[in-house]
């Protein structure tokens, strides 16, 4: 049986030399009421030890025989004693260990609050606000900054701001900014000066969200209050604005750095590489590479993977292997992710043999592929119909043990659905769904897409609804492919009451949603809706070529050419280039109303700004001349398609 001490014995022996020895005594046969008075004691010795090793030693020894899920009167103790010792590590340890006993019986709220009002009842030790601080750093450390926040809003007080820092960051992990930004307005509110740290996490913040505009603004605000930037915060901020492709601001906040003494690292070269292999710049890219060599910085896989997407983007993949002879050289392994990058080159340029080829060479190497290889290989026969050989791929996959994601699944779905086969993309969901994979909202659009391409709208608005039930929003994919579909199929109306609806849901149509719209109401006959529609849109800028191009057939198709022709001279002031479909519509057209000399125009003018007829255009001109009795013209334009290579007509103009 565990021994209850007075009082007066347990100060007297905390307090002698042979503290330690005296705790000998108690046994591990019984755990003590959580009101007892003896714990209530305990606590006491804890928080009046004179030194830290007594204190630990009263908390150690007895809190092997007192369980946490019933009390936690010690070790809100030794946090309590510990804080005020500022030794706030330890205490901070102490509570995460405490966390994860806790979270094993309790939802993360509870073993929050549960810690807290045992905290908050031991008010002597003059340290509240710094104890809730570690409390506040604890639960952020562990992944809980939902539950920090709520400290942070039941103390009422600001903690130190280390604190504050280690919440904004928990906050900026899970996503929750805005909760992050009533922090901050907190400390300046309060008179709390933001640290390094603080304006790091901010701007890092600001960079994620691309608010850029808001990240140099607290870099000025930083720099203006006297404090440094360190290497990260310039290399976040320079990383921010090349992701919004500012990369002459990049370069002078880069020039800033090394005028101020701080030497960029291999991270601040990687993102300026980055962002000018973006935008397909080889000369700047290879110069910060050059750089970094010259300044001693050793570049990492990441640095090469960066150089072979810029191969990739300029059509010169196969140049990768010089960049395998500097990898060697510099101690850098050809790893997964290197090959990876160079799969999906291979696959993205239509060179599946290649893309094969450095897979088998992997083997080779004993680089095993991870998910992300089959993946990449399993788009790029998907890409050009072989979706069986994807889905052997895949079982090749599932065999070596690799478990596939959402992704790999979708890619099947994608392929199967591209090729019509409606059974086998569900066929996949459904084995999606047994691994325990919810299909997602790509799952449902890819579905959806391929269901109103077979023509099935009934299994495609059922797929519709489910989405809904199951709280997906559809998006703009979603939406188009329905649209098109119910235009295709004859159903305007139904069309035209999903664009509202999508339109009410707050989804923004895109230029292929307003061309299906368009392309739907003319070909049902509706050319005024069409050309109103048309107007409307093109106000928000949503009109491109192909919506023009649309329109303008529709309108020579129904004889209305002049209107054509006004649509097609908008089309050229508004930056777009006619395509030669666009010219042979508007020939047809002018010819179809016996206007021979518009028709010339428009020839005249089509060769003029080089854009080359195509055998379709050749037998229009060739058709129109000769029915309006101008046969040299006729003869002409029949003579240029024979020698054009086009197109072999067989027979001669005058048969």
């Amino acid at each position: 049986m565990l021994k209850f001490l007075p009082p007066k014995i347990i100060k007297h022996l905390s307090n002698g030399n042979n503290g330690s020895s005296s705790l000998a005594l108690f046994s591990s046969s019984a755990s003590p009421s959580s009101s007892s008075p003896y714990l209530s004691n305990l606590s006491t010795s804890i928080l009046d030890s004179p030194t830290t090793l007594q204190a630990l030693r009263i908390f150690n020894s007895a809190s092997r025989n007192v369980n946490p899920a019933k009390t936690l009167k010690l070790h809100s103790a030794i946090v309590h004693f510990l804080t005020k010792a500022k030794l706030y590590v330890k205490a901070r340890c102490l509570i995460e260990d405490l966390i994860e006993i806790l979270r094993k019986t309790r939802k993360p709220h509870k073993v929050c609050s549960s810690i807290f009002n045992a905290l908050n009842q031991i008010q002597a030790s003059g340290c509240n606000t710094n104890v809730f601080g570690v409390l506040i750093s604890a639960l952020c450390e562990k992944g809980l900054a939902d539950e920090g926040y709520w400290v942070y809003r039941k103390i009422g007080k600001l903690p130190a701001v280390q604190a504050c820092n280690v919440l904004l960051n928990g906050i900026l992990k899970s996503g929750r900014n805005e909760f992050m930004w009533v922090v901050y307005d907190d400390m300046v509110s309060n008179g709390l000066l933001p640290s390094v740290v603080t304006y790091g996490i901010l701007i890092d913040a600001s960079c994620a969200s691309g608010d850029i505009k808001k990240a140099r603004m607290l870099f000025d605000e930083m720099t203006q209050r006297g404090l440094q930037p360190t290497v990260v915060i310039y290399t976040t901020l320079i990383r921010g604005l090349c992701a919004e492709s500012e990369m002459s601001e990049a370069e002078i906040v880069f020039a800033r750095m090394r005028g101020s003494g701080m030497i960029p690292n291999l991270y601040t070269y990687n993102a300026l590489m980055d962002g000018y292999a973006k935008m397909a710049s080889v000369d700047k890219v290879h110069k910060f590479y050059y750089e970094m060599l010259d300044r001693g910085v050793l570049p990492n896989f990441i640095t090469y993977s960066i150089l072979i997407y810029l191969l990739c983007k300029t059509g010169e993949i196969w140049a990768f292997r010089s960049y395998f002879v500097h990898m060697v050289k510099l101690n850098v392994v050809p790893n997964v992710y290197i090959y990876n990058c160079l799969l999906d080159g291979f696959c993205e340029g239509g060179d599946l043999s290649a893309a094969t080829d450095m897979y088998s060479e992997m083997e080779k190497f004993g680089i095993s592929p991870d998910v992300v290889t089959y993946g990449v290989l399993m788009k790029g026969y998907c890409r050009i119909g072989r979706v069986e050989d994807a889905e052997n791929l895949f079982r090749k996959m599932k065999e070596t043990g690799l478990v596939a994601n959402s992704v790999v699944y979708n890619t099947l779905i994608d392929g199967y659905c591209k090729k019509g086969t409606m059974e086998k993309a569900v066929g996949i969901c459904t084995q999606m769904t047994v691994t325990g994979l919810k299909p997602d909202m790509v799952s449902f659009c890819t579905l959806i897409n391929g269901y109103c391409k077979v023509g099935d709208l009934g299994a495609a608005m059922g797929l519709y609804y489910e989405m809904a039930i199951k709280g997906y929003k559809p998006d703009v994919v979603a939406y188009t492919s329905l649209i098109d579909g119910h235009f295709k199929n004859g159903y305007t109306d139904a069309a035209l009451q999903l664009y509202k609806e999508m339109m009410d849901a707050g989804i923004y149509p895109n230029a292929f949603t307003i061309s299906c719209v368009v392309d739907g109401l003319c070909k049902d006959g509706r050319i005024n809706n069409a050309i109103n529609f048309f107007l409307e849109q093109s106000g928000y800028g949503f009109c491109g070529d192909i919506t023009y191009s649309i329109l303008i057939n529709g309108l020579c198709k129904n004889g209305r050419v002049f209107q054509a022709s006004k649509f097609f001279s908008d089309m050229r002031k508004s930056g777009l280039t006619p395509e030669v479909c666009d010219y042979g519509a508007i020939v047809q057209g002018h010819f179809g109303v016996k206007h021979v000399f518009p028709a010339m125009m428009v020839h005249a003018d089509m060769v003029k700004m080089g854009v080359l007829p195509n055998a379709f255009l050749y037998k229009v001109l060739k058709k129109g001349y000769g029915e309006m009795a101008y046969f040299a013209s006729a003869q002409k334009c029949y003579d240029e398609l024979c020698n054009s290579g086009l197109d072999n007509p067989g027979y001669s103009f005058t048969q």
